[in-house]
């Protein structure tokens, strides 16, 4: 599998012609420290981190009977004039969050552009939603903030403001068709302790290495006030589109369409899990918009795993492959085959159900392998060719650079000139670092010997299933403030 060299329909908007060259992981964040960096922060916490955490938590107590105040008497369905009294109250919090911000290092927060007036846009998106921090302009400006309506339970934090619904992608803020203003934030880190991920350091480390550092300078912009289009007040997707990719380009920063679906392929661990520079995201973005993930289960794929393998490697042009998958051709159609397609103008089906079965259930590429092979073995004697057993490994990491000579030089002892899947099985199971020592690309160098011995192991590692309890643990291309900046 590969990128399609020319992307007709892209997940991620760059002028850079080679996606592959330039792609980097939404749902990853790796941070590396050095050995004075280590130093630094194992000094820090044990000096300036329980002072923080002491000064954060009294700022937040204190805050909370001025919020339960303000609150009092307040109907969560309506619009109240802001009193005298309220106002103040405001402001006193206001200062409460900024001391609490300034304890936790935000010494200096820039402030860019002019914040509009309610009556000129009674909507702030902000950009982006990837930290606890991003909570900051919130509390300077004490706008109503749109997020789960279970959220308002929450202790202390909960009370400080109205909480109004749900979001999902965040269009839900743009159904009014109102002029909104986006808002940017850009954390000025030499580190970047900031950003909260699927795949990185946890919440609770984040936020430990954040209160570590000295200084976290943070730079807020509040660009012109977006004013939508009669087109865009019937369309609220469109809307948020176009303000989303008004505010990537301020941030310099590509835009991305994968979702909460696509982040379980960056999570897979253990031997099987997959490449950075993996295809499968991409393929698994233009499966679930073009409605190939729509249905799918486990009898569905071997349906379709039988009927690849009865074409036994016959290759379809688009025409044809459109009319398999029952749909017509589409520039996102096109970027598909294109991801299937090694240079012949033609795919391979037994690919296409390959890489569908791994998008679908990434957390068992064993049973994705196990298909593969049975999708591709030999009616006699069963097993895979070393170059078969390439392609099924190609395609389930979602990589066109791979060789497998050693890798199936390692399994087939017994010099059949074929594997099966139960010595794959096997061999997983006793090297589950067979992906980095024996999986290797163009220019890498082979093994030193034919076979390394290593000693069983009691798992592979690869997780049964998936069933996130936690789904706010994410990166969004913007998050939304809801529609009334003063209460």
């Amino acid at each position: 599998m590969r990128f399609p060299k020319r992307r007709r329909h892209a997940a991620v908007e760059e002028d850079a012609p080679e996606m592959s060259a330039q792609f980097r992981n939404p749902f990853v964040h790796e941070l590396k420290f050095t050995f004075l960096q280590k130093i630094k922060i194992a000094l820090m916490t044990v000096t300036l981190l329980p002072f923080r955490l002491f000064l954060a938590a009294f700022w937040m107590l204190l805050a909370w009977p001025f919020a339960f105040v303000a609150t009092v008497g307040r109907a969560d369905n309506t619009v109240e004039p802001l009193t005298w009294w309220r106002w103040l109250v405001d402001k006193a919090l206001k200062a409460i969050m900024r001391a609490m911000w300034f304890s936790g290092g935000f010494h200096w927060v820039r402030v860019k552009g002019r914040p509009a007036l309610p009556s000129e846009a009674p909507i702030l998106t902000l950009a982006p939603h990837s930290s606890y921090f991003d909570a900051i302009p919130v509390t300077m400006t004490m706008a109503s903030i749109v997020m789960k309506a279970e959220s308002k339970d929450i202790p202390v934090w909960g009370s400080k403001w109205p909480l109004h619904g749900s979001c999902h992608l965040g269009s839900c803020a743009f159904i009014p068709g109102v002029p909104v203003q986006p808002v940017v934030l850009r954390y000025l880190n030499a580190m970047d302790t900031i950003t909260w991920t699927w795949q990185g350091p946890g919440a609770f480390k984040i936020l430990w290495l954040t209160l570590c550092q000295l200084n976290n300078p943070l730079e807020i912009e509040y660009l012109p006030t977006y004013t939508p289009s009669e087109e865009e007040k019937s369309d609220p997707a469109l809307f948020a589109s176009n303000v989303r990719r008004l505010m990537a380009k301020a941030l310099d920063t590509p835009v991305t369409d994968y979702s909460f679906e696509d982040c379980q392929l960056a999570m897979v661990q253990g031997p099987l899990r997959l490449p950075g520079n993996t295809c499968l995201l991409e393929f698994s973005r233009l499966a679930r918009q073009l409605g190939l993930k729509a249905g799918l289960s486990d009898k569905v794929l071997q349906e379709q795993g039988s009927r690849a393998r009865k074409l036994w490697g016959d290759r379809l042009g688009l025409a044809d492959f459109a009319q398999y998958v029952n749909l017509p051709v589409t520039d996102m159609l096109r970027d598909l085959f294109d991801m299937l397609d090694e240079g012949t103008g033609q795919v391979d089906l037994r690919q296409y159900v390959i890489a569908l079965s791994m998008v679908h259930k990434p957390f068992k590429g064993l049973q994705t392998i196990q298909l593969g092979f049975q999708i591709f073995e030999a009616e006699e004697g069963g097993g895979v060719t070393e170059e078969e057993l390439s392609v099924i490994l190609r395609t389930s990491r979602g990589v066109d650079d791979l060789q497998a000579s050693h890798l199936f030089r390692a399994m087939d002892t017994t010099h059949q000139g074929r594997v099966t899947f139960e010595e794959f099985e096997l061999f997983v199971e006793q090297c589950p670092d067979f992906a980095d020592r024996y999986l290797l690309g163009s220019g890498s160098t082979p093994p030193s010997s034919p076979r390394i011995e290593v000693p069983p192991v009691a798992s592979n590692g690869v997780c049964t299933d998936f069933s996130p309890h936690d789904q706010h643990r994410h990166t969004h291309s913007y998050a939304v403030a809801d529609d009334k900046k003063v209460n």
